[in-house]
């Protein structure tokens, strides 16, 4: 039998994409007030990969990534998940349509985990109606990418700010160890 240790804790980051500036901002401060300071950030871009949103939640969307300074337990990405969904849905427009998409995940030395409610062959089921997947794989000093993918994490923009996080999150881990 295997020695049961505990992981350490990993660097929560999330995904936003938006229609709406405000909403946005508001969003970011309910983030804030939840988790504590956000410490890194790709600024929102034109989100024009994919025509999935788009009759949701309109066109011209844009996203942005955050991270969080405080580390969190990766036990509670599906409870974090469900918190994200309450803010979509605290802005969400008068015929139910979403105005604001949150997805939180984490980053490990080895890998981010994306939160979601979808269920597919390479999820695994967490809790409450949330699943979790690999979506980028981290090397020395690279990302893998998995079929499963999204563009928009393919971009280098992202993968190096990802990069970047990880490199700092692990000095982190090392100066505290």
């Amino acid at each position: 039998m295997g020695k049961i240790k505990l992981p350490a804790k990993a660097k929560l980051f999330f995904a936003i994409l938006y229609s709406d500036e405000t909403v946005y901002s508001q969003a970011l401060k309910n983030l804030t007030e939840k988790f504590g300071e956000m410490d890194e950030e790709v600024p929102p871009f034109r989100f024009d990969l994919t025509g999935y949103y788009e009759k949701e939640m309109g066109v011209g969307l844009e996203k942005g990534f955050v991270t969080a300074k405080e580390l969190v337990d990766k036990s509670t990405l599906a409870e974090i998940k469900l918190y994200t969904n309450s803010i979509e849905e605290r802005y969400q427009r008068e015929d139910g349509n979403r105005r604001i998409n949150i997805d939180p995940g984490y980053i490990t030395p080895s890998k981010l985990v994306l939160a979601t409610t979808k269920n597919y062959q390479h999820r695994i089921y967490l809790r409450g109606g949330i699943f979790a997947e690999i979506t980028l794989n981290f090397k020395k000093d690279h990302v893998e990418f998995n079929p499963w993918t999204y563009p928009d994490y393919k971009l280098k923009t992202t993968t190096d700010f990802f990069l970047r996080v990880r490199n700092k999150y692990m000095k982190s881990l090392r100066r505290d160890s």
